[in-house]
């Protein structure tokens, strides 16, 4: 959610600022906080769910951070609520709030079978505002899934839906288009925007109306169908972040779930991501935020948001445990626990961890509560002397009154700083942070719609001014000064979609250490924290990397000896330095297992990388379903991960996908999805074996050979003994070859877990 670049330096966590950790010393940070050593430990949401899917958050105005969840059980053996509310102050403590909905308030269009998923939360003019998915509707015959909208001047509700859906359900032929996953977003001048869209059909925004509950105008497809759903946008630096989930949700152990992003200088699009490939072209691809990475958490995606008191992003999202993917009751119910992680901005591009995914030991918790003896949602019992005094708000709790001018008795660091608080009312309020002369005054003047920002005094003065749109209730203002650099910006929800923001940047200003200020003639306030920014990871994590070849084959003068015939393909020939071989009107996946492999045996222990170069023409925005090439991890043909280019539907998508038998006798298939395909890729599949002797794949590809995308892990289990090979099936028509170059095998480095 952050709009702002932090200070950065290396290094995959928070660091204490000398003024902070002086302040932890002292006593000035409150107790539980974040820098004095809370830690998380994924799933967070263990003390009071097994399962939490599609977590939506957003900290309320009564100082506590909520999370709403989709609608499946929470535990084993637990009825299906209707949509979770869970709370914290910390994110390490918390305590269940109930549903959404019950049966007195369900959405009267929903049918009485029809799924609430997937929770979109936000505050718009003066009231909490969530979207939601309608999974069948009683306005047509059929599942025409659509989304509802309802309201609540408190964040635990009641929640009053309206009386008909916010995005309609939408024909397409004899069926319906999936109207799945919203997502609400708000720009800088104020217009409202939400986003939905699922796998069939695709994903789109439309604008909204000043309160949130009325459709304006048309709907822009933002991201091509077949590929993403869970929508998330946010802004940061000026530029609009769209993210998404991709592959399946939930099929048990072979989820890959992963979250990929593209952006654009509008809301509207058209989103790219880092390669500069749209989003809605064929052959999609979009840049990592988050997929698994080998430890004990797959299928990790539906993400939202939330940002700490120090300025620092952390993703909430889902993910399975690949030792307990299910709900034991009711069975084949997948168990998507709520997990959390920092999000760093490298290269402006959002990475989990810094591109090392989800984490499964204890991390540094979200920075919470104030600096300087502050009560952040309390601000009149500590913190400030002079013109505040006690108030109280039916959606802030205890809050205060500035008239006049408060100020803290203690001095705020210097350097880097972040100062966020709730405002309300129509008289303007002033925050000045810094020493005299550099200081950086921030003015809310609800009187004058403006929002200003100035730097200096006298001649050195300079002032920035922006546009504030009316607001019927609480509003959220952020300054943070960062080096040379001051910004501030005001929100209704706080959810990286700022209504207003200023920035200015003067040559050689350094702010200094000095007292904060807030000046009023009457202004409410909340929430109010003061922390240095965090310091954020510069770089991504190290990857897996080839360090000497121990095995070629150029395809020269036949297949070498090594290789190994799994049902001979006599089609498939070698000559010119080239293997052709023919797609076959066949597959693995299921029970036919009746394609072709070419395999090899792979070293018996360390660390390896496997690695081929192909050629493969799957054409574009037709139906090719599955046309695929590339290579595979084979155990049995009920047990292996393969990955490869695959015509799915009109996309054409890089997938690393993995087979294996249940528990219940089943076999599951599900796949992860790494890169952007083209028709000629380069492809790696990294081995390590872990400390439980389990094999760990990773896999990469290239579209030149030179920069590769490092995406999704399978595992095996220890004593496991697969092969490694080629492959090339999933149907004849229309004809075309795979045309390998090379296959090889290095030793490598694998780096060590963060």
């Amino acid at each position: 959610m952050s709009t702002r670049r932090h200070s950065r330096a290396l290094g995959a966590f928070v660091a204490l600022t000398s003024a902070t950790a002086l302040a932890v010393s002292l006593g000035l940070a409150p107790a539980g906080a974040a820098d004095g050593g809370a830690t998380t430990t994924n799933p967070v949401s263990k003390s009071f769910a097994d399962s939490f899917a599609d977590p939506s958050v957003i900290q309320a105005k009564d100082g506590w951070w909520y999370a709403y969840s989709t609608a499946d059980p929470l535990r084993s053996g637990d009825p299906s609520g209707i949509m979770h509310i869970a709370r914290t102050r910390d994110f390490v403590t918390w305590d269940y709030r109930g549903t959404v909905f019950d049966e007195t308030n369900r959405p009267s269009w929903a049918t009485p079978t029809s799924g609430l998923w997937a929770p979109d939360i936000r505050y718009i003019n003066g009231q909490y505002v969530i979207y939601y998915t309608v999974t069948d509707t009683t306005l047509n015959p059929g599942d025409d899934s659509a989304i509802g909208v309802a309201t609540s001047p408190s964040p635990e509700g009641p929640w009053t839906p309206t009386n008909a859906p916010i995005v309609a359900p939408r024909p397409d032929g004899g069926g319906f288009l999936w109207t799945f996953d919203p997502a609400g977003f708000t720009d800088v001048d104020g217009q409202n925007y939400l986003y939905f869209g699922s796998y069939y059909g695709g994903n789109f925004v439309t604008k909204v109306s000043r309160d949130g509950l009325t459709p304006m105008g048309g709907q822009t497809q933002v991201a091509i169908g077949d590929r993403y759903e869970g929508s998330y946008v946010q802004r940061h630096e000026g530029w609009y972040y769209y993210s998404a989930s991709s592959a399946n949700c939930c099929a048990g152990p072979t989820t890959g779930y992963a979250v990929f992003a593209g952006r654009s200088r509008s809301p509207l699009g058209p989103f790219v991501d880092q390669d500069g490939i749209p989003l809605t072209a064929s052959a999609v691809g979009g840049t990592n935020v988050v997929h698994q990475n080998g430890n004990r958490w797959i299928g990790v995606g539906h993400h939202a948001v939330a940002t700490d008191a120090s300025g620092r992003d952390f993703l909430a999202y889902h993910g399975l445990d690949r030792n307990e993917p299910w709900l034991n009751e009711p069975f084949g119910v997948t168990r998507r626990p709520m997990l959390l992680d920092r999000l760093d901005w490298v290269d402006e591009w959002p990475r989990t961890r810094a591109g090392a995914g989800p984490s499964d030991s204890p991390q540094p918790a979200p920075v919470t509560g104030s600096l300087l003896g502050i009560t952040d949602h309390d601000p009149a019992a500590g913190g400030f002397t002079g013109g505040m005094r006690t108030a109280s708000d039916p959606q802030g709790g205890a809050s205060a009154v500035v008239n006049g001018t408060a100020k803290t008795p203690a001095a705020a660091p210097a350097g880097s700083l972040r100062v966020r608080l709730d405002v309300k009312g129509d008289q303007p309020l002033t925050v000045t942070v810094g020493a005299h002369p550099k200081t950086v005054s921030v003015t809310v003047d609800p009187r004058r719609n403006q929002l200003s920002l100035t730097t200096g005094i006298g001649a050195n003065r300079r002032t920035v001014t922006d546009t504030l749109r009316d607001a019927a209730g609480w509003q959220t203002l952020v300054v943070e000064v960062s080096g040379t650099k001051a910004m501030a910006q005001v929100a209704e929800s706080d959810l990286g979609d700022p209504a207003a923001e200023v920035s200015l940047e003067r040559t050689g200003f350094k702010l200094g250490s000095a007292p904060i200020s807030l000046a009023s003639s009457g202004a409410l306030v909340d929430n109010v924290t003061v922390r240095p920014l965090a310091v954020e990871a510069n770089s991504l994590v190290d990857v897996p990397e080839p360090v000497s070849e121990i095995v070629r084959d150029d395809f020269t003068t036949g297949l070498d000896s090594a290789w190994q015939w799994l049902r001979k393909d006599p089609n498939a020939t070698v000559s010119g330095g080239q293997l052709t071989w023919p797609l076959q009107a066949a597959d693995l996946v299921g029970t036919g297992n009746n394609a072709s492999l070419l395999l090899r045996d792979v070293p018996a222990s360390g660390d390896w990388i496997a690695e081929t170069k192909f050629h493969l023409d799957l054409g574009t925005d037709t139906i090719r379903n599955y046309q695929q090439a590339g290579m595979i991890v084979h155990e049995t043909d009920d047990d292996f991960a393969r990955l490869g280019s695959v015509a799915i539907w009109k996309t054409r998508q890089s997938e690393f996908g993995r087979e294996l038998p249940t528990e219940d006798g089943r076999l599951s298939f599900g796949g992860s999805l790494i890169g952007t395909p083209a028709a000629t890729m380069w492809m790696r599949i990294a081995h390590h074996e872990n400390a439980a002797g389990e094999h760990i794949y990773r896999a990469a590809t290239s579209r030149d050979g030179t920069e590769w995308t490092w995406g999704s892990a399978w595992t095996f289990p220890a004593g496991a003994t697969p092969q490694i090979g080629l492959y090339a099936h999933g149907g004849d028509q229309p004809p075309v070859s795979a045309k390998f170059d090379y296959f090889s095998v290095s030793t490598a480095t694998w780096p060590a877990a963060p």
